[in-house]
């Protein structure tokens, strides 16, 4: 008995002892922490962070197995690894100080409703319908266009280089958007949830050599965002009137209405139906010609 009071005498002295200070610092660095992953996962830093995380995980594998080699190497790499992640985060590290210099980081970080409307989830049957309807009339009036659909990575960097709308999607509202000598016309439009999130914005053109030479800009931009992202776009060829869609670098085209809202539904349903693959790469049949401006 004396045994077990001594050693819980022994243990109560070298706990630490905390006071009110303590627990309100503790409170302060788990509210940043929680609020530094929300901004990683709203940014481009996500993949980053989980590509981190891989190799984290691997030198933990290397350094169990006693791979000096690999982890001699990995010492020496990273110090210049550290400056490599700041180069390339350099666009996501400035516009949070630019928020924070502006008190918009702190106003949403108060505001905790800000997060559940970034993640407003995928689109509703409506707005499948609303866009196939939109493509199918500009496709028979060959109007061109260009719509975003994003999954689970955020585009906010395409968005800012656009024209915000914020605006529930609509056919009418889609057709407006892409009606030739309009100001919103030219450029890529987003759509994230069931809003139309932002117009005119600049999407990254495909680098594969092996395209289409026929393919023109419009085409190429679809491309290169399926490329770079995990989103969906539908291209509305200003040629000839037909609809494509590419996804995760790989053009389909030819699709009619149907096909159309079949393709979006399997974006709806991706957590137990994964997108068919397009049976095409960028190219075209015997018969087929299209350039777009």
């Amino acid at each position: 008995m004396n045994y077990i009071q001594s050693m819980t005498e022994d243990l109560d002295l070298r706990m630490p002892t905390m006071d009110i200070t303590d627990v309100v610092e503790i409170l302060i660095i788990s509210f940043l922490i929680y609020h530094i992953l929300i901004w990683i996962k709203n940014t481009r830093a996500w993949s980053l962070l989980k590509g981190i995380l891989v190799i984290g995980a691997f030198l933990l594998v290397a350094a169990y197995f006693r791979m000096n080699t690999i982890l001699w190497m990995a010492s020496n790499i990273l110090g210049f690894a550290v400056t490599a992640v700041i180069v390339i985060m350099q666009p996501e590290l400035r516009k949070a100080l630019e928020e924070l210099g502006n008190n918009n980081l702190i106003r949403s970080v108060l505001n905790f409703d800000v997060v559940g409307r970034r993640e407003e989830g995928l689109f509703s049957d409506k707005t499948i319908n609303e866009i196939s309807k939109a493509c199918v009339e500009m496709g028979r009036v060959r109007t061109g266009a260009l719509i975003v659909i994003q999954q689970k990575q955020p585009l906010g960097d395409f968005e800012r280089t656009g024209i915000e709308v914020d605006a529930i999607v609509t056919s009418q509202l889609l057709i407006n958007i892409f009606e030739h000598n309009t100001p919103l016309h030219d450029g890529a439009v987003i759509v994230r949830g069931n809003r139309i999130t932002s117009a005119t914005c600049y999407l990254p053109l495909s680098d594969n050599l092996n395209l289409d030479k026929g393919l023109g800009t419009r085409h190429r931009a679809g491309l290169g965002i399926s490329e770079v992202t995990d989103a969906m776009t539908i291209v509305v060829s200003e040629e000839t009137g037909k609809i494509s869609v590419a996804y995760k670098g790989m053009l389909e085209r030819g699709l009619d209405g149907e096909k159309l809202k079949q393709r979006l539904k399997n974006i709806q349903n991706k957590g137990e139906n994964e997108i068919r693959k397009p049976r095409r790469r960028g190219g075209k049949g015997k018969n087929e010609k299209e350039t777009d401006k």
